[in-house]
């Protein structure tokens, strides 16, 4: 049996964000971060008629709990009737944290101006305390609108195209192969995968016609991990990333290649299905499999993503002195439930141990 549920309405688009004003909201709350403050997209975001906006803008690069506690009450003493999360993951799991902390009724609106996390219709929000990422997972998270607007995303740097194109494409293959996939997240997850892997090469070459779609895909991506679940690639990478400050989309290319060899024996089929829907086509499962993991290597390596985490500036030394925490935090991080092999320290030493230092 298979259940599924999106509650979001998504508003996608060129101008999307200009549907706020059908809104008739009364007391707004704006998250986001300084960079946003800073440009005037906050301020136009905000231009409300009617509407009395404040401006929490202190979002920072994984949220931490001590930051989500200012946010909250600050809900609590302005007690907004909408609450709009603009930016990336970053300002959306801060929103979503402060809201369920605070435990407000305010509706939650979504803007995301890069197209990776998807945390626009999903029951996650991660957040980061004492250097470990911790996932919430409630349908009490997940936004009532979300505004895809591509409007958003003709400035976006190419390092930060690469880094959250990569967080797409590891959502929809995890997707497939979570342990509670079916019909509905698959077809999200197959069309999300195909569209992201065929489109973001362009788009880091700064096609403007791609963005959208890709962002779209992100979104759909979402939908389907929101319900399917995710695996040992996002667990690993909370872990990492929380312990490193390294971007999640960067970890997730890093690791992704291996944990599709670490779960291939259960979700081969699943992966052969991504690569045929992807043009990745083999006369076998097993050949599709290794066609999508050496051409995921491939365009990691076209979007300029490291192979390795020393490539990525952390030092072997720091991984092996930190690697029993590491693993620990990953084994206890809710991805792992529905990975479609049970995990095992030995089998996450070995990804951390190929994915570590060069050569």
């Amino acid at each position: 049996m298979h259940s599924f549920l999106c509650a979001t309405r998504i508003i996608t688009g060129p101008g999307a964000r200009r549907s706020l004003a059908d809104l008739k909201a009364q007391r707004v709350l704006l998250v986001t971060d300084s960079f946003f403050s800073s440009n005037g997209m906050a301020q136009e975001i905000g231009a409300l008629t009617g509407a009395t906006v404040e401006l929490f803008d202190e979002v920072t690069p994984d949220p931490s709990l001590e930051l989500v506690a200012r946010g909250a009450a600050k809900i609590k003493a302005f007690s907004p009737d909408y609450v709009l999360a603009l930016g990336g993951g970053s300002p959306m799991d801060c929103a979503k944290a402060m809201l369920y902390f605070s435990e407000s009724n305010s509706t939650l609106v979504a803007i995301p101006t890069t197209s990776g996390s998807g945390a626009e219709v999903t029951d996650f929000s991660i957040i980061t305390y004492k250097g470990i990422k911790h996932p919430i997972i409630s349908e009490t998270l997940r936004p009532k609108i979300a505004i895809l607007d591509s409007e958003l995303l003709t400035k976006l740097p190419k390092g930060l195209i690469a880094d959250t194109g990569f967080d797409v494409l590891s959502h929809a293959l995890e997707a497939m192969a979570g342990t509670k996939a079916g019909a509905i997240t698959d077809a999200l997850a197959l069309d999300a995968f195909a569209n992201a892997f065929t489109l973001l090469p362009s788009s880091y070459r700064g096609d403007l016609s791609a963005r959208l779609p890709v962002h779209e895909a992100a979104t759909m991506a979402a939908m389907a991990f929101s319900q399917a679940g995710l695996g040992i690639c996002h667990a690993l990478s909370h872990s990492l990333g929380g312990r490193f400050h390294i971007p999640h989309g960067r970890l997730n290319a890093i690791l992704l290649p291996g944990v599709i060899t670490c779960n291939a024996r259960e979700a081969g089929h699943k992966y052969a299905q991504a690569a045929r829907a992807a043009g990745l086509a083999g006369s076998a499962d097993a050949i599709c499999v290794r066609n999508l993991r050496s051409s995921l290597i491939r365009l990691r390596r076209e979007l300029g993503l490291p192979a390795t985490l020393e490539q990525a500036g952390i030092s072997p030394e720091e991984v092996r002195k930190h690697s029993g925490s590491i693993i620990e935090a990953a084994l206890a991080d809710p991805c792992c439930a529905t990975n479609p092999i049970q995990p095992t320290v030995q089998m996450l030493e070995k990804l951390l141990s190929e994915v570590t230092a060069d050569g």
